[in-house]
């Protein structure tokens, strides 16, 4: 009586509340990031489906949709690159698992001759201070600031609290994309143009990547914190999904060694080689802050 009475309340659990599939052998719905889309999620999709014969659909959106679709049971996994909003009643009822590092990236024309950037600089062209290519070291040409549409994307969001510690912050740009993947687009044909994203996605355009303060986004630079943008990616989750299960091994599976391997190769950092980075990246909010006071 008591193992009927558990299985029942078991299966109450994973049914109550959820609207997704409770088909066991039909594939995995994700929805989320378009940069950990590029990054690994092919990836690590297609390697989950050769271990264990479960496909997993792609389906994108942004960070923000697939929150948002997770909490409202929509689809089965979901993938952010920024955390949940506070009090906002649209992202409850979900649970963020971070799998990566990704470092931010300022991406420039593969022909601009600027190389580094400063962290300075970089709050100066945002704040619409700095206009000219000159004012970077470059020749005298007016500068196209790329900005993504909103401010809680996943990387304005992480802009804005890294460099400014003020996730309000209003960027100065004409420049106003709705995704990551139309600046990227953008950047790559536009001599003037300078702009920030991802580094797992911008490795797959024809762009050049800025040195931050003299450092380059390396593996090494980004797991030691020596490189100073970066966020976690996480996988996204409801445990009122029906196949929550299944979900579950596939976070686990992220943390593999293979899953790891996968993510490395992407150009991010599995977030299990940089534990120490979530203190380091507290200091710098700290830093953010104290210099935001002093402009």
């Amino acid at each position: 009586m008591k193992r009927l009475i558990a299985c029942l309340g078991l299966c109450i659990s994973l049914t109550t509340g959820g609207v997704a599939s409770a088909d066991d052998t039909g594939p995995l719905v994700w929805a989320g990031c378009g940069i950990t889309k590029k990054a690994f999620m092919g990836e690590l999709a297609t390697a989950y489906k050769r271990r264990y014969g479960v496909e997993i659909v792609l389906e994108g959106g942004g960070a923000t949709k697939g929150i948002r679709r997770i909490s409202k049971n929509e689809v089965d996994i979901g993938g952010a690159c920024r955390p949940i909003l506070p009090g906002n009643a649209e992202e409850t009822g979900v649970k963020l698992i971070p799998v990566a590092w990704d470092a931010l990236v300022v991406m420039v024309h593969k022909d601009n001759p600027v190389d580094d950037i400063s962290m300075d600089q970089l709050r100066n062209l945002y704040d619409g201070k700095i206009t000219n290519w000159k004012q970077l070291g470059g020749p005298d040409r007016p500068i196209d600031l790329l900005i993504r549409k909103g401010k809680i994307s996943g990387v304005g969001r992480t802009l804005r609290e890294l460099v400014f510690n003020d996730t309000e912050r209003d960027f100065v740009s004409k420049h106003v994309f709705p995704s990551s993947g139309p600046l990227e687009q953008a950047l790559e044909t536009n001599i003037n143009a300078i702009g920030v994203t991802g580094i797992s996605s911008a490795l797959k355009r024809d762009v050049k990547l800025l040195k931050l303060e003299g450092r380059e986004p390396s593996y090494d630079n980004v797991r030691t914190g020596t490189y100073l943008l970066y966020r976690p990616l996480y996988i996204v989750t409801n445990l009122r999904n029906p196949r929550y299960r299944e979900v579950q091994r596939f976070v686990d599976f992220a943390h593999t060694s293979e899953g790891r391997d996968i993510i490395r190769r992407a150009g991010a950092v599995p977030y299990l080689d940089a534990l120490r980075l979530v203190l380091k990246q507290r200091e710098q909010w700290k830093n953010a802050r104290a210099t935001d006071a002093l402009n």
